[in-house]
């Protein structure tokens, strides 16, 4: 090796350049861990410093000070921490249409990574054109008419329950007008402020508001 040929160092954290006689104790600061990624949250397993933005992660100083080294460490793949493994939906599962939690619009292992809402048209409903300006280019949104015996599914959160037209009224239905927070693993209801950390608690917190039942809410 040349004398004064500027190497690069290969701790984790590190990176800088160096030379083989201008590499004192303590010139070179980085991680003596792997990286654990989580929920979106990076972190590093020996300092447990995190952050949610990679660039900024990737920015957090090291916790270990030494020489530097041209030597890679063992440490060469970042480690996550073992994810749960999605349910295999069994015969005896719920589909996506009774599940509680695709019915509220709500992430859901047994059918997907995301939750679709899956909307009914009754069988006997008609669609009517509502009067629209020639001002107007933009197709004009249709009036749906429903049975008011024909069964429906409200869309309020926190509800989902099936209902008829006829029995609907405005403290029918029990629902959270959100909206819903999903932050730092914490879980809960703006309207109500109510926040836990696990989804089956998020789930059983009781709805805080009356009103109608709606099976086509507006988002």
């Amino acid at each position: 090796m040349e004398k004064g040929v500027k190497l690069r160092c290969q701790r984790i954290g590190c990176d800088a350049k160096f030379t083989e006689d201008d590499n004192p104790e303590g010139s070179c600061t980085y991680h003596d861990a792997v990286p654990i990624f989580h929920d979106g949250m990076k972190e590093w397993s020996c300092c447990k410093q995190k952050s949610h933005d990679f660039s900024l992660f990737l920015e957090l100083p090291g916790c270990k000070t030494g020489k530097h080294t041209t030597e890679k460490s063992e440490i060469t793949k970042a480690a996550t921490r073992k994810p749960i493994p999605a349910a295999t939906p069994s015969n005896n599962a719920p589909s996506k249409i009774e599940c509680s939690r695709c019915r509220q619009g709500f992430f859901c292992s047994d059918h997907g990574s995301q939750a679709i809402e899956v909307k009914l048209k009754p069988c006997n409903a008609v669609d009517v054109p509502v009067e629209r300006s020639a001002d107007v280019q933009t197709p004009a949104p249709v009036k749906k008419i429903v049975d008011i015996n024909q069964p429906q599914t409200c869309r309020n959160k926190g509800c989902g329950k099936t209902f008829k037209e006829k029995d609907n009224h405005d403290t029918a239905c029990s629902y959270h007008p959100g909206p819903a927070v999903f932050h730092d693993r914490v879980r809960g209801w703006k309207c109500c402020d109510i926040h836990v950390k696990e989804f089956d608690e998020f789930m059983n917190i009781p709805p805080c508001t009356k009103g109608w039942h709606n099976a086509d809410p507006v988002s």
